[in-house]
């Protein structure tokens, strides 16, 4: 597998254990989440990459990961990811260069994979 298929396998396999732990608290919270990012006053794209940006600064690569992933699928440009990347490297500063480097390789990835499609 690659970097993409092993995060997006390993992450819906965990999350439907999750679901199937029937926790309604843990439910309740995705639910949250998953509201969150759905289109309203702000839009979506504009909210993926708000997600990213605060991702990358708490430095969450599995976070990162994620909303680079709704950034593709929503046509986030090259362009604008970099713009991202930058401000939240400013916001977090230089402790936060070893998760732009993993982002900026899974971003590569995901634009490879969209090419092999």
């Amino acid at each position: 597998m690659n970097l993409v298929e092993d995060f997006n396998d390993y992450r819906s396999r965990m999350n439907n254990k999750i679901m199937d732990s029937d926790n309604l608290i843990l439910k309740r919270l995705f639910n949250l989440d998953t509201n969150c990012y759905a289109p309203g006053e702000v839009d979506q794209v504009t909210k993926e990459m708000i997600g990213l940006a605060c991702s990358m600064v708490l430095r969450c690569d599995d976070c990162v990961k994620y909303h680079l992933g709704k950034c593709k699928e929503l046509g986030v440009t090259d362009q604008q990811v970099q713009e991202v990347f930058s401000i939240a490297t400013l916001i977090g500063g230089t402790i936060v260069i070893p998760h732009l480097r993993r982002a900026f390789e899974y971003w590569e990835a995901l634009s490879s994979a969209e090419s092999i499609s």
